[in-house]
């Protein structure tokens, strides 16, 4: 135990030296640290319509006004000002009396087009699309059931709209998982990186000389690599609080994270052996990662679902056989490629 502890102990103080491990971790503190600041911009990229509600000023002109401005009053921060005609409207436009324009033609057939301008390439652009995106929306729903009675076939009825915040959405279903499960993806990182690199530069016929065996080397490159992930997680999430994310579960959270990083390092470790070259490995790592995630992700019980369902605390008996399940399967995935590496050693 000692001698694991040792090279445990070597590999934590040689993490230093990995720049890139230590800038992808600084990136997931600064994350966590100011998470109820960043979401706000994630969630605009995340779902733009987030972004509903914000002050827009329409000028509008054209066949369609009276209807425009009946849709503005059902659109929560849209108002919308008729103009004489399109040159009128845009005159607003310019003189920054509007935020937008809407230009409407009603045509012969009884259908109506619309022109919008909006501004080009401005901090406020995003925002004024989205609304000028629910402005017709609604226009277009009032439309359609204006239309619907004389129509030979009833519209299917659409669905009810979710009055889920997507704030809370974002939170939950990306934010939390992609913290969890950074510190995953970066502890296998670490062992395809320390083991092939022992092998390219010798130095591990050299630790192989001291009294220790090969399974005692695995086993404590392992450890170092598997006991800061959930040191990592931990971090986040008690940021994510001090930020005012409440997060349930949190033990059942690492639980499930500690045991997942058991078997990506099960994973790492094997790739080491079969493909000592540093490149070649860590492609082969990238892959098998994306391979194995993306395949339980796939999965009703995935990793990323059993997180989210965990951090607002909705998990049932399914969700905690689960976690059991991952610990037993890593369990097994890591003794087994122990006990290969330890038959057949490593780089042959």
């Amino acid at each position: 135990m000692d001698s694991r502890l040792t090279i445990a102990g070597r590999e934590l103080a040689g993490l230093r030296a990995e720049k890139t491990i230590l800038l992808a971790i600084g990136i997931q503190l600064f994350i966590a640290m100011f998470s109820s600041f960043l979401v706000v911009g994630l969630v605009s990229m995340y779902d733009p319509g987030a972004l509903d509600g914000a002050q827009v000023e329409v000028a509008a002109a054209g066949d369609a006004v009276d209807d425009l401005e009946r849709a503005a009053s059902e659109v929560p921060g849209a108002s919308v000002t008729a103009y004489p005609d399109a040159d009128a409207a845009r005159g607003a436009f310019e003189r920054n009396a509007a935020d937008a324009v809407v230009v409407t033609t009603r045509r012969e057939s009884g259908r109506v087009s619309a022109v919008v301008t909006a501004p080009d390439a401005t901090v406020e652009t995003t925002v004024i699309v989205v609304q000028l995106r629910e402005l017709l929306r609604t226009y277009e729903l009032n439309e359609r059931d204006a239309r619907a009675p004389f129509l030979e076939d009833s519209p299917l009825p659409l669905p009810e709209r979710s009055d889920t915040s997507p704030y809370f959405t974002f939170t939950y279903t990306v934010l939390i998982p992609l913290l969890v499960f950074l510190p995953v993806f970066i502890s296998g990182s670490l062992v395809v990186d320390s083991i092939t690199e022992e092998i390219d530069q010798g130095t591990m016929e050299l630790l192989r000389v001291a009294p220790v065996t090969l399974a005692e080397i695995v086993d404590g490159k392992a450890a170092a690599a598997i006991g800061i992930a959930p040191g990592q997680a931990l971090i986040w999430l008690l940021l994510l609080e001090a930020n005012g994310t409440s997060v349930a579960n949190v033990g059942p959270i690492l639980a499930l994270m500690t045991a997942l990083t058991t078997l990506v390092v099960a994973v790492a470790v094997g790739i080491s052996a079969v493909a000592p070259d540093r490149r070649a490995a860590q492609l082969l790592y990238s892959v098998a990662v994306l391979v194995l995630f993306g395949g339980a992700t796939a999965m009703a019980g995935g990793p990323a679902n059993a997180v989210a369902r965990l951090a607002i605390d909705s998990a049932d008996a399914a969700t905690g056989v689960l976690v059991v399940a991952y610990a037993v399967i890593a369990g097994a995935a890591y003794l087994g490629v122990r006990r290969v590496v330890a038959a057949e050693g490593l780089g042959r």
